[in-house]
C-alpha cells in the first residue's frame, strides 16, 4: 500500500476517484475529439507529417469559427510509425480508448487495408486522403483521394491525345497500389487498341536506387520508332535517382515524357528539379491553381507553420475537402453519432480549392477535377490540361472483368459496397 493511500481513507479515496472521473467526463463532453492517424516517424513521415500539420490547422481554424455543434474540436494525434500492423493498433486506440468521432489518416494502401477491420468492428469513420488503386468500398471509409478513373485514366488519355503516345512503360513500386493500377491501365490501353508488345511493365522495391539497367531498357523500348511515355507509380525516395538516371542517359521530357502519380510539390521541395523539368504529373490539385480559395488556403497554411516557403499538395486538399464534409454532415445530422453521420455524408457538397464544389457520392468517393501539370524549375507545376468538369470516383474499374459488373451504393435499401448488377447480389459489407 502506498504512503498516499495510507493517509487518505478508503471513503475519501473513492470520493476523489469518483470526482476525477466526473471531471474528466465533463471535460470530454465539452469537446468533440478528432483522430489524426499519420506516421510521424519511419519511412512515410516525410509525407505524412505534413498531413498531420494540415489537420491541426483545419481543426484550429474550425475552432475559431465556434467549433462544431457549439463544442470545440480536440485533436488526438497518434504515431503509427510507418508500421502497417501498428496502424490497426493505433486506430483501435483512437476509437476504443479516446472515443474520437472521426479519424483522418493513412497514406499507403497497405496501411489502409490494415485498419479496415478495425473501423468496421468499432463502427468508426475514416477519411482517406491519398490516391489509391480502387477496387474497394467500405461503409466506414470515405475516399477523398483519387480513384484510378480520377487520375490514371485521364493521364493516359492526355498522352494519347496530346502526345500521340504509342508505346507505354508502366513503372511502379512493388506493392498493391501500383500493381492494381497498372493492371487497370494495361486493360484500358488494350481496349484502346494498344498491342501487348507495346506495353512494358516494371516493378522495383521501395527505395530502389540503381536505375541504370532499367532506364537503359526504357531507352531501348522507346527506340522502336514509336512515341513512348512512362506512366509512373514509383513512390518515395526512388523517384530522385530515377529522374537523375533519365538525365544521365540523355532522355528528356521531349523524348520520353514521364507522367507521375506520386510526385507532387512536397516531393519536389528542396530537390534539384533540373532533371525533372518538362515531365508531367497528374493530380486533382496543384499549389499553382489560381483561385481566391487556394490563395487563402496557402496563406493560412504558411501562417500556421510559420514558414513562407512551405508548399501545399494534393493530399492536403483532400483532407481540406474531407474535413469540411465531416463538419457539414455533423451539423446536418445534429450529432456526432457515427451511423447518423455516415448517412448524412452522402450528397454533401463543399468547396474544393480549384474553384468548384466536390460532392460525396453514394459509393463514398467524391467528385474531383483532374489536372495535368508540367514540372517547372522552381518545383511548381504549370497546369497544361484539365477535365471539362468534375469526375466522380469509381470504386470498381470497368476495365477489370471481376469488377465490371460491380457497383457501390451505401444508401438504403441497397447498402452494399460491391453489388453485382448481373446476379443482383451483394458480395459483403466491406466491399472487398
Amino acid at each position: 500500500m502506498s504512503r498516499f493511500s495510507k493517509i487518505i481513507s478508503a471513503t475519501a479515496f473513492a470520493a476523489l476517484i469518483s470526482s476525477s472521473m466526473l471531471a474528466g467526463s465533463a471535460i470530454a463532453s465539452d469537446t468533440i475529439k478528432v483522430g489524426v492517424l499519420h506516421s510521424l516517424s519511419g519511412t512515410m513521415a516525410i509525407s505524412e507529417t505534413t498531413l498531420k500539420d494540415a489537420m491541426l490547422m483545419l481543426i484550429e481554424e474550425q475552432n475559431k469559427k465556434g467549433g462544431v455543434l457549439g463544442k470545440q474540436l480536440e485533436p488526438v494525434v497518434v504515431d503509427p510509425a510507418s508500421d502497417w500492423p501498428l496502424f490497426a493498433e493505433k486506430a483501435k486506440e483512437l476509437l476504443a480508448v479516446h472515443k474520437v468521432s472521426a479519424v483522418f489518416g493513412n497514406w499507403t494502401s497497405v496501411s489502409r487495408k490494415s485498419v479496415l477491420p478495425v473501423f468496421e468492428e468499432l463502427n468508426g469513420i475514416l477519411f482517406y486522403p491519398v490516391q489509391y488503386e480502387g477496387e474497394e468500398s467500405q461503409r466506414n471509409v470515405f475516399y477523398t483521394g483519387a480513384a484510378p478513373n480520377q487520375q490514371a485514366i485521364p493521364a493516359v488519355d492526355y498522352l494519347l491525345e496530346n502526345e500521340e503516345v504509342e508505346r507505354w512503360v508502366l513503372a511502379g513500386t512493388d506493392y498493391v497500389y501500383p500493381r492494381t493500377t497498372n493492371k487497370i491501365l494495361a486493360a484500358y490501353l488494350k481496349a484502346k487498341g494498344v498491342s501487348e508488345e507495346d506495353i512494358m511493365i516494371n516493378y522495383t522495391p521501395f527505395g530502389h536506387s540503381d536505375w541504370q539497367t532499367i532506364v537503359s531498357d526504357i531507352k531501348a523500348f522507346g527506340s522502336a520508332g514509336k512515341k513512348t511515355a512512362v506512366v509512373s507509380t514509383i513512390n518515395g525516395d526512388a523517384n530522385v535517382p530515377f529522374y537523375k538516371e533519365l538525365g544521365n542517359q540523355g532522355i528528356s521530357a521531349e523524348d520520353i515524357p514521364v507522367v507521375a502519380f506520386s510526385v507532387g510539390e512536397e516531393e519536389l521541395a528542396g530537390l534539384d528539379t533540373e532533371p525533372l523539368v518538362g515531365h508531367l504529373a497528374a493530380w486533382n490539385y496543384f499549389q499553382s491553381v489560381d483561385t481566391p480559395a487556394n490563395a487563402q488556403f496557402i496563406k493560412t497554411w504558411r501562417g500556421f507553420v510559420k514558414d513562407e516557403g512551405r508548399v501545399t499538395n494534393d493530399p492536403m486538399e483532400a483532407h481540406y475537402i474531407g474535413f469540411n464534409m465531416w463538419v457539414k454532415a455533423v451539423e446536418k445530422a445534429g450529432t456526432t453519432d457515427q451511423d447518423a453521420v455516415i448517412d448524412a455524408l452522402i450528397g454533401v457538397s463543399v468547396p474544393n480549392l480549384s474553384g468548384g464544389y466536390s460532392t460525396m457520392m453514394p459509393n463514398h468517393h467524391i467528385t474531383k477535377p483532374v489536372l495535368i501539370g508540367e514540372i517547372q524549375a522552381d518545383g511548381q507545376f504549370e497546369i497544361v490540361d484539365e477535365t471539362d468538369g468534375l469526375v466522380a470516383g469509381d470504386a470498381w474499374s470497368d476495365f477489370l472483368p471481376d469488377s465490371a459488373q460491380l457497383i457501390s451504393d451505401w444508401r438504403k435499401p441497397l447498402s452494399c459496397g460491391n453489388f453485382n448488377v448481373s446476379s443482383k447480389t451483394c458480395g459483403g459489407t466491406e466491399g472487398k
